[in-house]
């Protein structure tokens, strides 16, 4: 009897001891700025642009980024590896509690005798509850559940930076074929321009007014604008293929839009928030420090495996060589086993598994610290990019509209026969070359904005959540 009572004790004491170090953030090594170096806002600005794509007041780039969330294969994928870590949890959880089985069995035995026909059979029945539990007094179930569960929450970061990414990835593509609409439109004007300005030179060269070199010259200029167009179609239609793939979809292309959006009458500055804000915001951090988490409970596991295991079994149920009186009193029976195992010998294996667990705690310290400053440096690298691109974009405009002031100086010149045409076509291939260029100029700093509101961790949580009620119950 006191053997019971004291088996049963063990049976309800469980994690008496906690062999998991105590968790705290590595160490950057740096420490972090009150501020960004290359933030010209102020720095006490809250980032909190989670739908920044709406800031482009834009219909269409709103409904894309909605059905890419819903649509997109990448996302799909990470939250069906969200539901496969929240069954392992499951799993794993599960070992923290006793197990129980029905059993049902007929066995047939002969003893004795030295021949097949001498001897006696015997047939006996059973049926019964049996019941397994293992004494977590170590802590090790505890920590291998606590480590699913960091898995499923690394999941979830996982997935936020995917549809993070894609999001990005979707409106810069969309920016691109912006641009390249754009382009287009300056392209096919100014084909439509040169072959104005060759048929004007054919008059005048038939009418012996400019020699056979200035209608040389005029083809050339407008065969070169023409030589563009293709490249710039081919690109256009490649973009919108990728954005087809993104939104689930099979690869089709459009006609150029003849209007392409203009962002900039719209587009308010980009507060970076705080460099100490950017821990909480960017999933990919998130999702390295769970990680880190997940592994220094896998170390609470190695360390508690190298002591003893208690198991306590128990069954109760009825046997009977006769079927017709199993479930009586008198064939009734139970039995309750406490068991201890101790690792004597293993030639180095648990030691082993626990320093190599530490080894890997280590290494992710080291990946979440790089992480980190990765982080960092892209908002940097951003903000120093958006300060330069600005500045081009300034230059650039100024040196559009010298070339539209050239342009024009150079026509009226022309009227009055103080210049050949061969200036007005240079000056005219100027400007569109220069209208070109703004619109690199203005992907690059739409672009750049995408990839600051990125790398602030924007956009990451549009995702559908996985339900928890759909997998089962969670808490430990």
């Amino acid at each position: 009897m006191k053997w019971t009572v004291g088996a049963f004790i063990l049976f309800f004491v469980t994690g008496c001891v906690n062999m998991t170090p105590d968790y705290q953030s590595p160490d950057l090594g740096v420490e972090t700025p009150q501020s960004y170096q290359q933030a010209s806002t102020d720095p006490e600005s809250i980032y909190s642009d989670d739908r920044w794509w709406e800031a482009f007041d834009d219909p269409e780039l709103n409904r894309l980024v909605e059905a890419v969330l819903h649509n997109n294969w990448d996302i799909k994928q990470a939250a069906a590896r969200i539901l496969e870590t929240r069954y392992r949890f499951i799993q794993v959880r599960s070992d923290r509690y006793p197990d129980l089985n029905l059993e049902a069995g007929y066995d047939r035995r002969k003893t004795g005798g030295g021949r097949i026909d001498q001897g006696a059979t015997f047939d006996t029945y059973d049926v019964g509850l049996a019941a397994a539990y293992e004494v977590d007094l170590w802590g090790r179930l505890a920590s291998e559940s606590k480590a699913a569960w960091n898995d499923v929450l690394q999941a979830e970061e996982n997935r936020r930076t995917i549809a993070q990414t894609v999001v990005a990835e979707t409106a810069v593509l969309y920016l691109q074929i912006e641009a390249l609409e754009r382009r287009l439109q300056i392209a096919y004007e100014s084909v439509e321009a040169f072959q104005r300005s060759l048929d004007f030179v054919n008059i005048r060269f038939k009418r012996g007014l400019v020699s056979a070199l200035d209608v040389r010259q005029a083809r050339r200029i407008l065969a070169g604008a023409d030589a563009r167009i293709p490249q710039l179609e081919q690109d256009l239609g490649q973009n919108q293929q990728q954005l087809s793939v993104l939104l689930g979809r099979y690869p089709e292309t459009h006609p150029p839009r003849t209007q392409p959006e203009d962002y900039y009458q719209r587009l308010a500055p980009v507060p970076p928030g705080l460099p100490s804000d950017l821990l909480m915001r960017r999933p990919d951090i998130q999702a390295a420090e769970v990680q880190l988490k997940a592994l220094n409970e896998r170390i609470g596991s190695a360390k508690a495996a190298r002591f003893p295991t208690i198991t306590l079994t128990g069954s109760y149920g009825y046997a009977s060589s006769e079927l017709n009186s199993l479930i009586t009193n008198n064939s009734e029976f139970w039995d309750l086993t406490l068991r201890l195992f101790q690792p004597i010998f293993d030639a180095g294996r648990l030691e082993a598994n626990q320093r190599a667990v530490e080894a890997r705690y280590q290494e992710q310290a080291a990946v979440y610290a790089k992480s980190v400053l990765t982080a960092f440096s892209e908002v940097e690298a951003s903000l120093l990019a958006r300060k330069k691109q600005l500045e081009r974009r300034e230059r650039f405009l100024r040196f559009l509209n010298e070339a539209r002031a050239t342009q024009r100086v150079a026509q009226n010149r022309y009227i009055k026969g103080l210049t050949s045409y061969l200036d007005v076509l240079d000056a005219q291939q100027t400007r569109f070359e220069a209208e070109d260029n703004l619109a690199l100029v203005d992907l690059a700093v739409l672009t750049n904005r995408v990839d600051l509101h990125r790398a602030l961790g924007g956009g990451w949580a549009q995702p559908e959540p996985v339900e928890p009620e759909k997998v089962g119950w969670f808490n430990f």
